[in-house]
């Protein structure tokens, strides 16, 4: 049992379903700036914005407070190079969502689940399982149908968004390589200033920051990091209210919301490309989280 007591489960996972719906107004914003920005430079915008909620997700972290205020940690060139992978995992992302239909491009990302579960048996040396391993091939059976590498419409820029969900599985999985008592929102704020300053780099490399294309863009842009920046501190405290396992299910939330989101705000219907593909990644996924739980309940009445 959950040291807050079971009657935070329940306001926890409503603010985690609002951290999705945030996200998820973020990436539509992302998807409309794509137009004219590229995606590095988009990331660079999204990751300055995210520096004050990981701040002040930081001071509000009794953890960190016990432990001295202390801001270096022993690994920190581990917390560097994830930050640095988040910076090309968002790059992806975000060139996804310009190129991808909205739902398609979001529900392909989804299979971080997936690979998580895999990275960490060479990184973590976890033993999985049949059960897991299953859910694991089911899950990526759904990937391999929405991406369609041997159909005539195949393209390329469906590998963007699975690139992206490897490279946030493998820094979901560096994540636990750290040190357990170093205060979470201490990680979040080493990967958040590495990020912004690795897509500084990455815009640069890409041709430079473009020319304003209108003034409302500017609104648009805070906008957006605004969004990202509260997604995160709403999912912070949902994380505090309960443990992470019991919100994990309702996760996959996000693929019919990506799906209404695409559709209400660009007419987009992929429904030929993404079923019944995403079905067996929601699928592979709860199986994953379903079978974590049995070991879990099974070790604690040991």
């Amino acid at each position: 049992m959950n040291s807050h007591g079971s009657d935070k489960i329940v306001p926890a996972i409503l603010l985690s379903l609002f951290a999705i719906v945030l996200f998820d107004l973020m990436g539509l914003i992302i998807k409309h700036l794509s137009e004219n920005y590229n995606a590095a430079e988009l990331s660079t915008y999204r990751n300055f914005f995210g520096l004050i909620p990981s701040a002040i997700a930081l001071w509000s972290s009794r953890q960190w407070h016990q432990k001295g205020r202390i801001l270096r940690m022993r690994q920190w060139r581990l917390a560097c190079l994830r930050g640095l992978i988040t910076t090309f995992a968002q790059f992806l992302f975000y060139l996804s969502l310009g190129r991808l239909a909205f739902a398609t491009a979001t529900t392909v990302t989804y299979s971080n689940a997936l690979f998580m579960t895999a990275l960490a048996v060479p990184l973590l040396g976890e033993r999985v399982g049949i059960a897991r391993w299953l859910a694991v091939g089911i899950g990526f059976l759904g990937v391999v149908m929405i991406v369609g590498p041997t159909g005539d419409s195949f393209s390329y820029d469906a590998l963007l968004p699975l690139g992206a969900a490897f490279l946030y599985a493998l820094s979901g999985v560096m994540s636990r390589m750290l040190d357990l008592d170093v205060p979470s929102p201490l990680i979040n704020l080493y990967s958040t200033v590495v990020s912004f300053m690795g897509a500084i780099m990455l815009t640069f490399i890409a041709g430079g920051f473009s020319a304003l294309n209108d003034p409302a863009d500017l609104g648009w842009i805070f906008a957006m990091g605004c969004l990202g920046g509260s997604a995160v501190l709403v999912l912070v405290i949902s994380f505090r209210m309960t443990e992470q396992s019991n919100l994990a299910p309702f996760n996959y939330f996000g693929i019919l919301s990506a799906f209404i989101f695409g559709w209400m705000f660009f007419g987009e219907t992929p429904i030929d490309d993404l079923f019944p593909g995403a079905l067996l990644i929601i699928f592979g996924g709860l199986l994953i989280i379903w079978r974590d739980r049995r070991v879990r309940r099974n070790r604690a009445q040991k």
